[in-house]
């Protein structure tokens, strides 16, 4: 009987990454041969058998926020009442409301039935658990300290959903808005003006300049109508198409920053981040050129991930912490001072989880700022264009009454 190949990506103690095939009779053995030769696995399946991973790996179900959030804080509370980390994992399989993640969370639980180490069978689905979630529980599992490290990751889930949800009711209001702004035009240019300025045309009355830009217009839209979802959709596109590549990505995550309030709700986010994740990893003792390279990972920006590596590269070779990142527009100086602080102090990750606690507040308050601002900023910008239409179109009205008199 051949023996399974599994497929692995990993980072040794020294935050450099690895990837490559090796054979095992389990993924148990797998993750072991794996800790011998130093290496922390990230990432570990069978791609003969995966179809799952697969699936999720290249864009297939995901799990929500949501789902998973209510998963950490369950899977904490039942391991800290005294239940199995097997029992409890088919339990809340059992009971989630996600078919995808009710199909996951079987096939854990099967894997470890069979003595697979829950960090080793939940690295199978990378999309699913994250580095930062996988390199905790395995440190939790190798320190015999388990229960605190799945309450830290139930509260570290639960502020990074909260805090996205506030971005994500901020940043969705003015797309939204956008798109019904489109809409409108676009019903008013191809339905309600032919319409109207028929009849003034018939007269041949002559028309102003504003009228008669605003019916050039419209007789564009309804020549080229099916450009107008290109158009809509053309952001989302150009987005799309920048973030296939690893600099299209750093490019526009630097344009995200520098787009005025949005991007500073973003960087405020991207910080708070930071701050939280690599709390959670350093509390979890985990070494800390590999705390650098997950957090580098997960910062949900290749530009301040890219700083944060160089940062790593300075510690290897001697430097603090803090020193790579003093100077740079990045980082605000009361993080770098934190982190200063903090590692002279050795209490780095309870400074840095007052930074993040400050920055998550920080980014609630603006997100709601924002989402008050922009709700009648909005309602002025729609009524402005509807206006500077319907004012173009009743200047034919006014030139006819004046006529008349």
């Amino acid at each position: 009987m051949p023996v399974p190949k599994f497929m692995y990506k990993a980072v040794d103690d020294y935050g450099k990454y690895s990837k490559g095939a090796l054979e095992a009779q389990s993924f148990q053995q797998a993750v072991e041969e794996l800790k011998s030769r130093g290496l922390w696995v990230l990432h570990l399946f069978d791609p003969s058998k995966s179809i799952l991973h697969k699936e999720i790996a290249f864009g297939g179900p995901k799990v929500k926020n949501e789902h998973f959030t209510v998963f950490c804080r369950q899977l904490a509370t039942m391991y800290k009442a005294g239940i199995s980390m097997v029992e409890a994992v088919r339990v809340l399989g059992e009971q989630s409301s996600s078919k995808e993640f009710k199909k996951i969370l079987a096939r854990i639980s099967e894997d470890m039935q069979r003595g697979t180490q829950f960090s080793a069978a939940a690295a199978q689905y990378p999309t699913v658990f994250s580095v930062v979630f996988v390199s905790m529980i395995r440190a939790g599992e190798a320190s015999g300290n388990l229960d605190d490290m799945l309450t830290r990751l139930a509260s570290f889930y639960e502020k990074e959903h909260n805090t996205k949800e506030k971005v994500k009711s901020a940043m969705i209001y003015p797309i939204v808005m956008g798109f019904v702004t489109i809409l409108v035009v676009s019903l008013m240019m191809t339905f309600v003006i032919p319409r109207y300025i028929a009849n003034f045309q018939a007269m041949g009355l002559e028309l102003p300049l504003p009228t008669r830009i605003i019916i050039a217009i419209s007789d564009w839209m309804l020549a080229y109508w099916y450009l107008i979802p290109l158009f809509a959709a053309a952001p989302g596109l150009l987005i799309g198409s920048m973030k296939k590549s690893k600099l299209g990505t750093y490019y526009w995550d630097l344009l995200r920053l520098r787009i005025p309030v949005f991007g500073k709700l973003a960087h405020k986010q991207s910080i708070a981040r930071f701050c939280r994740t690599f709390s959670s990893l350093h509390s979890a003792a985990i070494p800390m050129l590999q705390t650098m390279t997950i957090v580098s990972s997960v910062v949900g920006n290749e530009v301040i991930g890219k700083l944060i590596l160089q940062s790593r590269e300075g510690l290897r070779n001697g430097s603090s912490i803090a020193e790579p990142f003093r100077g740079s527009w990045l980082f605000p100086p009361m993080v770098v001072q934190m982190l200063a602080i903090g590692e002279r102090a050795g209490a780095l990750d309870s400074m840095l989880e007052k930074v993040a606690d400050f920055y998550e507040a920080d980014v609630d308050a603006m997100a709601d700022r924002l989402k008050s601002l922009l709700e009648p900023f909005m309602i002025l910008f729609i009524s402005g264009i509807v206006g500077g239409i319907v004012t173009a179109l009743m200047l034919p009205t006014f030139k006819l009454m004046q006529n008349l008199h």
